[in-house]
């Protein structure tokens, strides 16, 4: 009985550290969210070519979901492994903003973040909206932990060879499919990501295409990891924004922040 729970305490321990996974350590990680469609209006939908052409060079995850509703906690959660109390209330609440992060964790390693949004009208922008701009779709702006100078708009992304080493990048509210279509969301990652994610195929750097949350009863959502250390195909374990957040830090040798400690990183899709 103890060398059996010592086993599982083992286990335990190799889940929740990364170690003997067998996972790569890209040179970037770059995540892109979308807004309030479920897996269903994404996947196989006509009216989306470009992410579909994703899907079938990625590994697309066919069991993955939102944690809850409305926006914000979700982006919380794949950010830091917390849910907020106010929904998308501006500033949130019931999240200490000191807590670690994604951004934090690397930054105490002495690696790099950045997050892009579209439309945010200056870096280091703490207003709840601006035009087309909605800080409820950018977390990292509540944590005192993170730079402000981190928090940069989309039109200040540089060079490809000089993204730091996690990015997360979102559009704004007529280009992320939350006040316009399928379609138009579709043609924005077809102009704006295109480009990344040929060059990511040559420079070690995988691309996260997710969507914050779905409208139906299962809060089921369209996840697809591309590049060149993905084994592309469909793959049906239960995934969570907490899921995607413990496989960045798990890639990246952090220790896993919030909820993302409660969960295993994703270990079968890697070349």
């Amino acid at each position: 009985m103890v060398a059996a729970g010592l086993a599982a305490l083992g286990i335990l321990i190799l889940a929740q550290s990364g170690a003997g996974a067998g996972l790569p350590r890209p040179a970037h990680v770059v995540v892109i969210v979308e807004e309030n469609h479920s897996y269903d209006q994404i996947v196989g939908e006509r009216a989306a070519p470009y992410i579909n052409q994703l899907v079938r060079e990625g590994a697309l995850f066919v069991d993955a979901h939102g944690v809850t509703h409305p926006s914000l906690p979700n982006y919380f959660a794949l950010f830091a492994g917390l849910t907020n109390a106010n929904g998308d209330g501006c500033p949130a609440t019931g999240i200490p903003s000191d807590a670690p992060n994604i951004a934090s964790e690397l930054l105490a390693a002495h690696r790099s973040f950045a997050a892009y949004s579209e439309s945010l009208p200056s870096t280091g922008f703490t207003g709840c909206a601006a035009g087309t701009y909605a800080r409820k779709h950018a977390p990292w702006v509540h944590f005192k932990n993170v730079p402000a100078s981190d928090n940069r708009p989309l039109s200040k992304l540089p060079s490809f060879e000089q993204l730091a080493d996690v990015v997360y990048i979102v559009p704004n509210v007529d280009d992320d499919m939350h006040d316009r279509g399928v379609g138009d969301g579709d043609a924005w990652l077809r102009s704006n990501v295109r480009a990344l994610v040929a060059w990511a195929r040559t420079h070690d750097t995988l691309l996260i295409l997710t969507w914050d949350e779905g409208f139906d009863a299962a809060n089921h959502v369209a996840t697809v990891f591309v590049g060149p250390m993905v084994r592309p195909g469909k793959y049906t374990e239960h995934v969570t924004h907490y899921r995607v957040l413990r496989t960045i830090e798990a890639l990246e040798g952090l220790a896993p922040t919030g909820h993302a400690a409660d969960v295993a990183p994703i270990g079968d899709v890697w070349r």
